[in-house]
């Protein structure tokens, strides 16, 4: 560890023969940077002399690791030591200093055990200043955080889209189901005439006969007839085949000839393969409605 600017001094002092000399990079403390001091010490030809350990006396420091360089010496004779150490500040400690340590020294050739750290001597404390308080935060907290939107992509505008024509479609969906339970509902609430002329307005709007559909067109005409029996008089006419159905009409002396021959021509087309024309289609349509009219004639 090799410190490569020194900002300033923050310990310079001599006694008996001894310079020691303390330098930082800084001397207000930054939470986030370690402090990196180097310590030298010139000590007489005729002095041995130790550098001080701060790993005992650093407060407000988590760490403190020392980096020892080649010793020198002076043309006179004295030796030069030099320590490079790095401190790593506490964040929000009371103090930041190294407390007072001992430099241990005494002269080479010692008379007597008494000489022994005859010359060693206290220095210090050395002061960092704390780091600046921080800003006051004002304004109260912010309620209505913005959140960051995703970048514009065409996959994103294609996402986008494909969820816009489902919900359209689904919207779309739900007002057809709406419509169509509320016409169920208000043609369950009509009359049986009422309710046949409904269903036989519905169907001729299809156009089948126009699409060449002619049987679908004769099955269709003829449940709206056999529905409407249903209805007002109570025969499970939709259940029966023709025969049955105008047994069950003839026990209850209901019989009609016009509902005969209606539903004997459009069984010419249902199951007896016959090719049915317009004419024939606007014809079984008006036999439909003259039976439904003559039906509901007041008598």
């Amino acid at each position: 560890m090799k410190l490569l600017l020194i900002a300033a001094t923050v310990l310079e002092m001599s006694q008996n023969g001894i310079d020691l000399k303390i330098e930082a990079d800084r001397t207000q403390i930054d939470p986030g940077r370690s402090v990196f001091l180097t310590v030298t010490m010139r000590a007489p030809k005729d002095v041995r002399a130790t550098l001080p350990d701060f790993r005992e006396r650093a407060r407000g420091f988590s760490l403190a690791e020392d980096g020892a360089r080649k010793s020198a010496r002076n043309a006179d004779g004295s030796s030069v030591e030099t320590v490079d150490w790095r401190l790593v500040p506490e964040p929000c400690a009371d103090v930041y200093k190294i407390a007072p340590f001992a430099v241990s020294a005494s002269p080479q050739l010692l008379s007597s055990a008494a000489d022994e750290g005859s010359l060693s001597f206290v220095a210090g404390p050395v002061y960092f200043e704390n780091p600046p308080p921080r800003e006051t935060v004002t304004g109260g907290m912010e309620s209505d955080p913005q959140k960051d939107l995703p970048p514009l992509s065409w996959r994103l505008v294609g996402w986008c889209a494909a969820a816009l024509a489902a919900a359209a479609a689904l919207l779309a969906s739900a007002v057809a189901l709406v419509r169509y339970v509320a016409r169920r509902v208000k043609e369950h609430r009509m009359s049986p005439i009422e309710r046949a002329w409904a269903e036989l307005e519905r169907l001729l709007r299809k156009g089948l006969p126009g699409r060449g559909r002619y049987k679908d067109f004769y099955v269709e005409l003829t449940m709206v007839v056999r529905r409407y029996v249903q209805r007002k008089y109570g025969i499970k006419a939709p259940h029966l085949t023709t025969e049955e159905f105008f047994g069950e009409i003839g026990a209850r002396g209901m019989e009609s000839e016009e509902l005969r021959r209606f539903l004997e021509s459009a069984d010419l087309v249902k199951f007896a393969g016959v090719q049915a024309t317009p004419e024939m289609a606007d014809g079984a349509t008006d036999s439909a409605r003259r039976y439904l009219e003559d039906d509901n004639v007041v008598r």
